[in-house]
């Protein structure tokens, strides 16, 4: 059912809550995520085994526990944490509990094993996994107007058009100065641009709702890693116009706040991180969990067709996963909870192909 809008104008994040994840609302819709747009999991089965490989490397730092968990954040229709539970070796299985946090209802026929919650359980000893949850936390947007001042963006929710609002003030303002300056004076790191004085119609996204979400959800590891998967961006290099954009049935549109499109911006993944966190491409880290593009040898063609064929298309989605330009650009931030980072020591170690791809993450306080 429709959402009924009423040409109300809000902030960004007030709008983007309502039109995603109110009782009507683009989340609540029955086919899911998938029904619009094609993310890593629903790409190819060989990320959710990559993810399965993740999630035995935790187990072994945590010391084979009783009880191992996964929990799957935004889970859509439980596709990632069904198929992480598959792949499993039997005797990981038999010890893993799968969670699936979604704001939706629980799908008709999912695996009774799975847990399906509002919230990511307290406590876990294992993977809490977010794979494109961060994007879709909702945000306010601010821009320069024409005397250089950083204002809220108003939007009408029935048509998407907007206005400036008030100046950016408070917490939100002091996120703005340390994550994504729109004044040079501002800028809070070395090599971030700070020589041009801010234009008008320069825009961001205030990321604090990301921060404090991704802080909470790693407060509920009590021992583990977590991961938070996601479209980003850097403090040297932000975007200047900001990301935000919409996305109706597999074609990137207009963001409207009526409940009819998926309302998403990239994540600033360095300001989520907690201290000890780090990022990693999609590519590097899926090359470090056995997932390959490589092309099988033309000799198997001749012995075995059929298997050929097999690992031609595994081949084939294994590089879309870690395609250049694409999927493989995703950052992965790692956040070890209590053990060593199961995925930075393999990437430096064990992955050549990591060297290099580690993207340092600034100190800065809990948040």
């Amino acid at each position: 059912m429709r959402r009924v809008v009423t040409g109300t104008w809000r902030g960004w994040r007030e709008a983007t809550e309502e039109a995603l994840y109110g009782p009507s609302g683009f989340y609540r819709g029955p086919e899911g995520p998938a029904g619009h747009f094609r993310t890593s999991v629903h790409a190819s089965p060989l990320f959710a085994a990559a993810v399965a490989r993740l999630l035995c490397r935790v187990d072994e730092a945590l010391g084979r526990p009783a009880e191992l968990a996964f929990v799957d954040m935004a889970a859509g229709r439980g596709e990632l944490v069904t198929g992480v539970l598959a792949a499993l070796p039997a005797e990981v299985a038999s010890r893993a509990r799968g969670y699936a946090v979604e704001r939706a209802d629980r799908p008709a026929g999912l695996d009774h094993r799975i847990e399906w919650l509002a919230q990511p359980p307290k406590g876990i000893t294992g993977l809490l996994f977010a794979n494109e949850w961060l994007d879709n936390v909702p945000v306010d947007v601010a821009q320069v107007d024409a005397t250089g001042v950083p204002r809220l963006v108003l939007v009408r929710d029935d048509d998407g058009a907007e206005r400036l609002g008030e100046p950016v003030a408070g917490v939100a303002a002091e996120w703005l100065r340390r994550w994504w300056p729109l004044a040079p004076e501002e800028a809070p790191f070395p090599g971030t641009p700070s020589e041009e004085a801010p234009f008008e119609g320069a825009r961001a996204e205030i990321g604090l709702p990301r921060d404090t979400a991704w802080a909470s959800a790693v407060a509920s590891v009590d021992r583990g890693l977590a991961v938070a998967v996601d479209y980003t961006h850097f403090a040297a290099a932000r975007p200047p116009f900001g990301t935000l954009t919409g996305f109706r049935e597999g074609r990137e549109t207009v963001p409207v706040p009526d409940g009819s499109c998926d309302i998403t911006a990239h994540v600033a993944l360095d300001a989520c991180a907690l201290p000890g966190g780090r990022v990693v491409t999609q590519r590097a880290a899926l090359r470090a969990l056995g997932v390959s593009g490589a092309r099988p040898a033309l000799t198997l063609a001749a012995t075995d067709p059929t298997a050929y064929v097999r690992a031609l298309a595994g081949a084939g989605e294994a590089a879309e996963l870690t395609a250049t330009g694409g999927l493989g650009d995703f950052g992965w931030l790692l956040q070890s909870v209590g053990i060593p980072n199961p995925m930075i020591d393999g990437l430096l170690a064990d992955d050549p192909l990591a060297d290099g791809l580690l993207v340092d993450v600034p100190d800065h306080e809990e948040q």
